[in-house]
C-alpha cells in the first residue's frame, strides 16, 4: 500500500459507494482523476476518498458534509465559496456524505495523488 494511502473498507470507495455521482477519468499507480457533480437538493450516499487530492472547481455550489452518523462536518453557506477555476488541496477524507444545499450544480475534478 502507498505510504500516503488510508485505507477505509473498499465497498466505501467513492466510485464504489456513489457511482451516480463520481465519474472515473483516468487511473494509473500513481493518481486517480474522478469527476465529480452534485446536483441541487442531491445527497450522496456514505462514501470515503482514501488519498489526498487537489480539487479543480468546475462549478460551485454550497454543500453541507456528514459524518456516518449525521453529525455536520462542514457547511459552506456563509463562508467565503471558491470560485470556478481555483484548486483546492484536501487530504484524505474519511466516510461522509455530501449535500448539495445551494441552487447550482456543484461540480468538481479531483486529482487523487496515490503515490509520490
Amino acid at each position: 500500500m502507498p505510504h500516503n494511502q488510508i485505507t477505509w473498507p473498499p465497498e466505501l470507495d467513492a466510485m464504489i459507494a456513489a457511482p451516480d455521482h463520481h465519474q472515473l477519468l483516468l487511473e494509473n499507480e500513481s493518481v486517480r482523476v474522478i469527476d465529480t457533480r452534485i446536483g441541487p437538493g442531491e445527497i450522496v450516499p456514505i462514501h470515503t476518498h482514501q488519498w489526498p487530492a487537489t480539487y479543480y472547481v468546475v462549478a460551485w455550489s454550497d454543500i453541507v458534509r456528514y459524518d456516518p452518523q449525521g453529525n455536520v462536518e462542514n457547511d459552506t453557506r456563509g463562508k467565503p465559496s471558491p470560485q470556478p477555476g481555483q484548486a483546492i488541496w484536501a487530504n484524505a477524507l474519511p466516510p461522509h456524505s455530501v449535500e448539495n444545499v445551494g441552487g447550482e450544480l456543484l461540480h468538481i475534478v479531483s486529482i487523487e495523488i496515490k503515490k509520490l
